[in-house]
């Protein structure tokens, strides 16, 4: 199922996806624009930011859990001023969000195997629009290290097998024709470029 209005930036730490949101929230088009971001300001995604930030340890298993009911949260709750994506997008709004669904098929993926996060997100609607911010972990990593503290998963070896998995996740998504729009970027060109890129779709959907 496609949800309509519905537009996800996705890629590995260091990507650009933050930068590109907060270019689109000074732009013309923003009051047109929902914005949001995974894991939420609800309270499950709160305690998963203490997660990833090395201050709470969890079986993989648990955060893919956790991931999928802070998902559900952010889809159909009203707990935080960024849940309700459905409704948003019923109410004509496109709603931006920085991470969805398949980070946790990467992500998770990567630390517990296929199978449960696949599980656990089977159910989940697919935005409208995905865009794949494309990059080399080394260069995703040096971004990183300039914004400085690094996140329990912003470690070289980690990002590459993140990087090949949301590669590999993302050409299954092209190869199933669900309806999905993919656009990929090349996230190591200037911020300039991207946004130009991304302007041009989302004026499409507008």
């Amino acid at each position: 199922m496609i949800l309509k209005n519905f537009v996800v930036f996705e890629g590995i730490d260091g990507a650009g996806t933050s930068t590109q949101i907060n270019i689109l929230k000074a732009g013309e088009i923003k009051n047109r624009l929902f914005f949001t971001a995974e894991p939420t300001s609800s309270p499950t995604g709160k305690f998963l930011r203490t997660v990833l930030k090395g201050d709470v340890s969890l079986d993989p298993r648990t955060s893919a859990y956790l991931f999928a009911a802070d998902r559900a949260e952010h889809l159909y709750g009203n707990s935080s001023a960024d849940c309700g994506i459905e409704k948003q997008c019923e109410q004509g709004k496109i709603v931006i969000s920085d991470r969805y669904l398949f980070s946790s098929l990467t992500y998770q993926s990567v630390t517990c195997g296929d199978e449960l996060p696949r599980l656990l997100n089977s159910n989940f609607p697919l935005p409208e629009l995905l865009f794949f911010f494309k990059i080399d972990p080394k260069i995703s990593l040096q971004r990183v290290d300039r914004r400085g503290e690094r996140e329990i998963y912003e470690k070289l070896d980690f990002l590459q097998a993140t990087e090949e998995r949301y590669e590999k996740v993302i050409q299954e998504f092209q190869d199933k024709n669900t309806g999905m729009k993919i656009v990929i970027l090349d996230a190591a060109k200037s911020k300039e470029e991207v946004s130009s890129v991304i302007k041009e779709e989302l004026l499409k959907i507008l």
